[in-house]
């Protein structure tokens, strides 16, 4: 049995320990997500509504909390070195990194595509209300699914094809009733490009996910939880870096004093907001590619759009943003397509579940 680290693991109650371990991975990235996923959004909006204006600098704080993730691997080092140095053990050196040059380039590839995904949320969520935004983000459900299906050849089933339209439609709505919504300070022409630019973000990030899976299932080698760091650790510093370059040619961080100083909630909040943004961002992306390792690129997407009902709910109290009767709908719509796309992968689980039981069945039969 193997434990989280890709060691043997001889203990009498290696296997059950494994499976408890993978359960505490599985909630544990799953809060993750979930945290990052409601709180990244909704402090990103607080930003430009209170007076932000760069867009590489909010895009910058997606990816920008990357170093965070040296403490997690620096235990897991210190973990593996005291096993290594223990009297059972030879005493062989203890690797720093897992990471391999091959999956190094693939990770660096991903986090400059993260990089670019950034800049169009950030963009796009300059314009729109986050409720607005949220719904539209909601879309990437559909976009995974296509490009799951294109990528891991992953099956279309009539309750995904569902899913995919509803979502659609939902996101359809939102685009025919721009005026609804539409901020005091933001032209219908800003609120448009605001628009397709988040639809944009959800189809580039609907390509990512599927991508993340693809390069576990070609690494040649064990995914252990800390390779997932790692690798989010090698996408995180790309990101960044590519984010880093637009600020600079843009000039933003010749800017940032003054814009603490001019900020309309003051200035120690300026920094407050972005330094919390960039940890909760980081919350996100670690808790997606760890939800991916440790189940698959789907329960990432659900929950994702899971939590739109509470973006929605705290973006309406918390920042007082008008929530529509096409909202409203768009929600449902969002819900419903969440629901059936769930609803089908329970229904192909509990399938494979039985295929696979009648399998062994027969097998023991057989011999």
């Amino acid at each position: 049995m193997m434990d989280v680290e890709g060691q043997q693991d001889h203990h009498p109650k290696g296997p059950q320990t494994s499976k408890c371990l993978k359960r505490a991975l599985v909630v544990l990235n799953c809060l993750l997500l979930s945290v990052g996923n409601t709180g990244g959004p909704l402090l990103s909006r607080v930003y430009f509504r209170h007076g932000g204006h760069r867009q590489w600098l909010s895009s910058w704080l997606e990816t920008g909390g990357w170093p965070l993730i040296l403490l997690p691997l620096s235990i897991s080092y210190l973990y593996r070195r005291r096993r290594r140095l223990a009297p059972d053990n030879h005493h062989h050196p203890t690797k720093l990194f897992f990471l391999t040059p091959r999956l190094f380039l693939a990770c660096a590839v991903l986090g400059l595509l993260i990089g670019v995904d950034d800049f169009l949320y950030a963009y796009g969520l300059s314009f729109l209300p986050v409720s607005t935004s949220a719904l539209l983000i909601s879309s990437q459900l559909a976009f995974t699914a296509s490009f799951a299906f294109l990528i891991v050849k992953q099956k279309f089933t009539p309750y995904s094809i569902n899913s995919v339209a509803l979502l659609t439609v939902g996101a359809v709505m939102l685009g025919l009733h721009t005026s609804s919504d539409r901020p005091d300070n933001v032209s219908e022409g800003q609120y448009l490009t605001g628009f397709f630019l988040t639809l944009g973000t959800a189809a580039l990030y609907g390509l990512i996910l599927p991508l993340v899976e693809l390069t576990y299932r070609k690494a040649r080698q064990v995914i252990t939880y800390t390779l997932v760091m790692e690798m989010q650790l090698v996408m995180g510093f790309f990101a960044t870096a590519l984010c880093t370059i637009g600020m600079l040619v843009n000039k933003d961080f010749e800017v940032i004093p003054r814009e603490a100083r001019q900020y309309g909630l003051g200035e120690v909040k300026y920094y407050m907001v972005l330094v919390w943004s960039a940890i909760l961002w980081q919350c996100f992306f670690l808790g997606t590619v760890g939800v991916i390792f440790c189940v698959n690129t789907l329960l990432a997407g659900i929950i994702i759009a899971v939590f739109i009902p509470v973006i929605e709910l705290f973006a309406a109290i918390l920042l007082h943003e008008k929530f529509t009767s096409e909202k409203g709908v768009s929600l449902a719509l969002c819900l419903w397509g969440l629901a059936s796309y769930s609803y089908g992968e329970y229904r192909d689980k509990k399938k494979k579940e039985a295929a696979l039981k009648a399998q062994t069945t027969g097998i023991t039969t057989g011999s």
